[in-house]
């Protein structure tokens, strides 16, 4: 029998991504489901619908993912990003579902000078960072069987993200600045999709907390610089300081993820940001 697949937070970038990629999977059976079929802030809706769907795995991709905003709406945060997890993870281990979650960098504090490992210790510095932790933490005691994959600086062809940001604002003006102080490795959300995907496809579920994010050690600015490059656009660009550009919450100035051990147990190879921004700006032009 086909197994059947849940995917939450179907409208966003990782959500559209596994919709892309859906079809070369004619072997699983896909229910990608948005807020307005399945609401993180309704527990009882929730369960209902698990429980009348009764899928083989849940992708959960869906969270509350506005960084700054989530500063003035911690409660509406802590219900997507941990209570609702938790809910998730509850039910899929009554059920013998396998659960596999997203998760951030911002679950540090950006303070490490080498990239984070899965067991380093955690400290994050902002609301989202610390309701995604509570997330993580909750699921696990919930759901010992449970994947959490962290990941950052996602950007796709669909949705808000730096890069289409920085394509429209290198087109409308003569000059932009860049923070240059941040540390970090961009994540095309295609290939983590297609990651996420050969995890559940080969059937090897190794439990546990994986990092994945695209090869390369790059600040914003020179993120911005690969965008300018690779677009063939002209616009002047200037590295500023974070504290030149302050934010209502902290971002982590150090955001690598060492990506060994899902590299090691899911034989994944990695491309370089380079490559996968070549590969998204190619997505773009076709759209």
């Amino acid at each position: 029998m086909s197994k059947r697949i849940l995917v939450t937070g179907a409208n966003g970038q990782l959500g559209q991504e596994l919709q892309v990629l859906a079809s070369s999977y004619p072997d699983l059976v896909f229910d990608f489901v948005t807020r307005k079929t399945f609401d993180l802030e309704q527990d009882e809706l929730m369960l209902a619908y698990l429980d009348q769907t009764t899928p083989d795995y849940i992708i959960n991709c869906a969270a509350y993912t506005a960084v700054d905003k989530a500063e003035s709406e911690p409660e509406q945060a802590k219900q997507i990003n941990q209570l609702a997890v938790a809910t998730l993870a509850k039910w899929s281990a009554q059920h013998q579902v396998k659960l596999l979650h997203v998760s951030t960098d911002y679950v540090f504090d950006g303070k490490s000078e080498i990239p984070y490992l899965e067991n380093d210790n955690t400290n994050p510095q902002s609301v989202y960072g610390s309701t995604k932790r509570a997330g993580e933490e909750a699921a696990i005691a919930a759901c010992p069987e449970i994947i959490i994959i962290r990941t950052a600086w996602v950007y796709s062809a669909f949705g808000s993200n730096f890069v289409k940001t920085m394509l429209r604002l290198m087109q409308e003006r003569d000059s932009l600045n860049i923070v240059n102080d941040q540390i970090g490795s961009p994540t095309y959300a295609r290939d983590l999709a297609e990651v996420i995907l050969k995890i559940i496809a080969t059937e090897h579920w190794q439990n546990g907390i994986y990092h994945y994010s695209n090869s390369g050690r790059i600040s914003w600015f020179e993120f911005a610089q690969a965008i300018k490059e690779l677009a063939g656009l002209t616009c002047d660009l200037n590295g500023i300081p974070t504290k030149a550009y302050p934010t209502p919450a902290q971002r982590p100035a150090y955001s690598l993820l060492n990506t060994e051990k899902i590299q090691k147990n899911y034989k994944v190879a990695i491309s370089n940001y380079t490559v996968s921004l070549q590969r998204c700006l190619q997505q773009l032009s076709t759209i």
